[in-house]
């Protein structure tokens, strides 16, 4: 059942990234030649109109094809590279945008359900760093070494991700800002702590819902951006980046978890994965990398400022090397989910 649920969230966050394009190519008059869920050999399918709609056997991903989307198809104004690039940047953009409207949606159904953190301070506790450096209950916490702080979600993943001995925190008491020098606790179980709990809210205002979700979906983001930028300078390294199988395990365990605590903790647990990997599958296309909707959004760019287009089958020549590359990539990730599976 687990399992199940792991590839309804995959299929749901796909599905939704794939009708983003499906529907604003329709919209321009687009002609989709095929909408599939899953990548592999077709299951299933079937032609309505000029579209064949079919699932895959791999649940891992999913595509839009549109007529002329990789080549020049001439004297067709149903084809993709025939329309305006205003409309190609809304076929291609509208897949990440349905991602983040998703994450925003069932982030609303999770803060419902469980309410929200706040980076308000609650308690102080005493004889650890934040109580020595004079931090107070009630203050907010906005910084972390120059850096803007949304959560205390965001603190604890700056703080055990970058292993500081020393940082400067920045708090916010009625309407002044106070910066103080701390030097973490570490732990034996080697986890960096300040001494300060933080307020929970128990949200029923539906203003402030919208609020505190819109908050959880930037935390998201930014912490996406942050990681990749972690895993670039060699912060993180590609043993801690899960792939669909560490996913699965890692969402199995969960909702395994969450059952014995009713309903509406499965609930939760489904929405809190669900706003997780779409925001991560909205940013992650966004990066401008041939065969990502972020490449092709740098070729709609390039073609805006030159007036002219790039050669269409130099464009899907390089998005072709691009998805190869992209594939390559995801079969290490794959096995190195199963060597992390089978010696854990």
């Amino acid at each position: 059942m687990s399992i199940l649920v792991s590839i309804l969230i995959f299929g749901l966050i796909i599905l939704i990234h794939e009708l983003g394009h499906f529907l604003f190519a329709r919209k321009a008059g687009i002609l989709v030649e095929e909408f599939a869920i899953g990548m592999g050999p077709k299951i299933v399918g079937k032609k309505v109109g000029d579209t064949l709609y079919s699932i895959r056997a791999i649940p891992f991903g999913g595509f839009c094809r549109m007529l002329g989307e990789d080549q020049e198809v001439e004297n067709d104004p149903r084809a993709y590279s025939s329309k305006s690039t205003w409309a190609r940047f809304q076929v291609i953009f509208a897949g990440p945008l349905f991602n983040f409207l998703l994450a925003f949606f069932f982030a609303i159904v999770y803060i419902s359900l469980v309410g929200g953190t706040t980076s308000t301070i609650s308690e102080v506790v005493e004889g650890y760093p934040a109580y020595e450096s004079g931090v107070q209950v009630g203050d907010r916490i906005v910084g972390y070494n120059d850096r803007t702080v949304l959560t205390s979600k965001e603190l604890r993943i700056y703080l055990n991700t970058e292993k500081p001995s020393q940082m400067e925190l920045t708090v916010k008491r009625d309407s002044e800002k106070i910066s103080y020098i701390i030097e973490p606790n570490v732990g034996e179980d080697g986890i960096y702590r300040l001494g300060v709990n933080f307020t929970f809210i128990d949200i029923k205002n539906p203003i402030e819902i919208l609020k505190n979700a819109a908050i959880e979906i930037v935390f998201w983001i930014k912490i996406v951006i942050y990681s990749l930028g972690q895993l670039i300078t060699g912060g993180i390294s590609g043993n801690d980046i899960a792939g669909p199988v560490g996913i699965v395990g890692e969402i199995s365990s969960g909702y395994q978890e969450s059952i014995q605590y009713g309903i509406k903790s499965v609930i939760a647990t489904v929405a809190f994965y669900i706003v997780l990997l779409s925001a991560n599958l909205g940013v992650m296309n966004l990066l401008p990398i041939p065969a990502l909707d972020g490449g092709r959004i740098v070729f709609i760019a390039i073609e805006a400022l030159r007036g002219k287009p790039v050669d269409p089958n130099k464009e899907g020549f390089i998005h072709f090397v691009g998805y190869v590359l992209l594939m390559i990539l995801m079969v290490l990730i794959l096995f190195n989910d199963i060597v992390k599976a089978a010696f854990s």
